[in-house]
């Protein structure tokens, strides 16, 4: 968000999802389509199969959309910014940036181009491993095309230099013309199914709904007298990110935490630093509707309810407001999560009453400028795309139509910066982590099923066949992979989807957590971790079973009681 929001003033997917129909060329990269959104990678299929879409895929890991490519390239793991800036320098040199957009609707480009000068594609070589002849077959493959989409994930922003890698993206369709187009677009695909939606409503330690900023007198003001409070009530200063509280609560400035649908105890970096984290805390509770392993650790555990108990709206990666309906009646004694933290809020001293989630969503309209025309009544039965500021207006599905959000686009110079942790003698493997298709996220709900389980029953290790055969290592024989937090015993699987040098680990599997291995470096800007590339040693172990070396969440060592909510 903050990479768009910096480049286009908008740090939101740009395109429809089926806007991949009417691309000449869509740029994979970062994103394992099929087994992370397989629904979208359905759309790209189509999009080959019956509308003559050329896909061009460049990820570290041959991923199974590479089956569907019309090109594929195999860079190092932490070289994006590279690779993207040696297409930009071809494509310029070859004529094939649409000037005359650049000219008119975007800003910085002098600086930018300058930049790109050394990124030749032989000095671009030798940082990505991939070709000349490669990287000229993909600037023509992009560069030519019009329309042309840009597809990402978190194999992009997952980095020390996460934010910068999506402006270089941003930079790249900038140059092309493909921005407020349809076809075109820089879509980042959200990593679960209402992160969108959470971002919107303030879910961010520096905006009120709607990317409304903390630090503007105006807004405070606004919010203030829409909640019954002194206009100067509000805090003007940003709170912290996640990856900012646990080491604040470490060092003891962060004496409290309440965790909701959110399991860092398997998800974050460097997993035995944040269970001494988490034991540092006064007070810590977990609302959620399964005993996670986060959830072990708390001293007073909320029970939450599932998406089909409840009412409400979903915001999708396409900024499309959807309604969503209570389909199940809610068992036992749980409650609504809206309910649990309106009752907590009076009983803290501010009385929070909403008689339904409809009437949350009047509120959100009439404080939130892009959400002003969305109702309950008009997403009956298809949702909105914001912004949608009035009753009458039909929703945005393409930004920046005409212009840009922020105006002009601003092109930004920026250089390859190399990963925090790069290989060497001891550590001479990139470990790089990610989710398979049956389980999702930190396998909260998808493990608690038999049939995802006998799918993919257990965790294993990806590994190329020729650093297998270098080491002695076949199928399911054990190996350790280390890193300098950690060690971990997982089964290999000898692949050719990493390239030779690289081991992918997926993290859904708490009793193995590859987290525990991860580093904590953080992008300066958005704060996310760099869980993509981490330098390890990988040898053969001993035995036959999966054993993790370290220890795993375990119950907390304060009184453990479970409240009712």
């Amino acid at each position: 968000m903050a990479g768009l929001a910096a480049t286009f003033g908008s740090g939101a997917m740009t395109n429809p999802i089926c806007d991949v129909l009417k691309s000449e060329t869509v740029l994979v990269t970062g994103t394992n389509t099929t087994e992370n959104h397989p629904i979208f990678a359905n759309y790209l299929k189509e999009a080959v199969l019956k509308h003559g879409t050329k896909i061009l895929v460049i990820d570290p890991r041959r991923i199974d959309l590479v089956d569907y490519a019309e090109l594929y390239l195999q860079p190092r793991p932490g070289t994006d910014i590279a690779w993207i800036n040696g297409l930009m320098h071809i494509i310029i040199k070859e004529g094939w940036a649409a000037q005359d957009y650049v000219d008119e609707r975007c800003e910085g480009y002098e600086a930018f181009a300058k930049n790109l000068e050394k990124f030749t594609p032989e000095y671009v070589s030798d940082i990505t491993g991939l070709s000349v002849e490669e990287l000229y077959a993909a600037a023509k493959l992009y560069g030519q095309a019009r329309p042309a989409s840009i597809l990402y994930a978190m194999g992009i922003t997952q980095h020390a230099c996460g934010t910068d890698n999506v402006k270089s993206l941003g930079n790249l369709a900038m140059l092309c013309g493909n921005l407020g187009v349809e076809g075109g677009g820089v879509n980042p695909l959200r990593g679960q199914n209402n992160v969108q939606g959470a971002c919107d409503m303030g879910g961010l330690p520096n905006v009120y709904t709607g990317y409304q900023k903390v630090d503007i007198p105006e807004v405070r003001e606004k919010f203030a007298k829409a909640w019954g409070l002194e206009a100067d009530a509000l805090d003007d200063k940003p709170g912290l990110v996640l990856t900012e509280m646990f080491p604040a609560a470490a060092e003891g400035k962060v004496k409290a935490m309440y965790i909701m649908g959110e399991n860092p105890l398997v998800s974050d970096p460097d997993l035995t630093h944040i269970e001494h984290c988490v034991e540092a805390l006064d007070f810590f509770v977990v609302q959620d509707i399964f005993l996670t392993e986060t959830a072990l650790m708390a001293d007073v555990v909320l029970p939450g309810i599932s998406f089909a108990e409840k009412d409400g709206t979903f915001v999708n990666s396409e900024r499309v407001v959807q309604r969503i309906r209570k389909a199940l009646t809610i068992a036992g004694e749980a409650r609504e999560d809206r309910e649990i933290i309106a009752e907590l809020s009076t009983r803290m001293g501010y009385e929070m009453k909403y008689e339904s989630a409809e009437a949350i969503m009047q509120e959100i309209a009439q404080v939130t400028p892009s959400y002003g025309g969305i109702s309950y009544e008009r997403i009956a039965e298809n949702g909105l795309a914001w912004p949608c500021p009035d009753s009458d207006h039909p929703g945005t599905p393409i930004l920046h139509v005409n212009t840009f959000s922020r105006g002009k686009g601003l092109f930004f110079a920026i250089d390859h910066q190399p990963p925090v942790e790069e290989t060497d003698a001891e550590y001479p493997f990139i470990l790089s982590t990610g989710r398979v298709l049956s389980h999702f996220h930190t396998g909260t709900m998808t493990r608690k099923g038999e049939g995802l389980n006998k799918v993919h029953p257990e965790i294993k290790a990806e590994i190329n066949p020729e650093d297998a055969a270098r080491l002695g290592v076949e199928d399911d024989d054990l190996l350790a992979i280390t890193s300098r937090r950690g060690s971990i015993k997982v089964k290999a699987w000898l692949s050719d989807r990493p390239a030779a040098g690289v081991v992918f680990v997926p993290f859904h599997f708490h009793e193995i957590a590859v987290n525990r291995l991860t580093i904590a470096a953080l992008d300066p800007v958005a704060k996310i971790p760099e869980y993509k590339v981490c330098a390890v040693k990988v040898e053969k172990a001993d035995g036959a079973k999966n054993v993790v070396s370290n220890k795993k969440p375990k119950k907390s060592k304060k009184t453990k009681k479970v409240e009712k909510s």
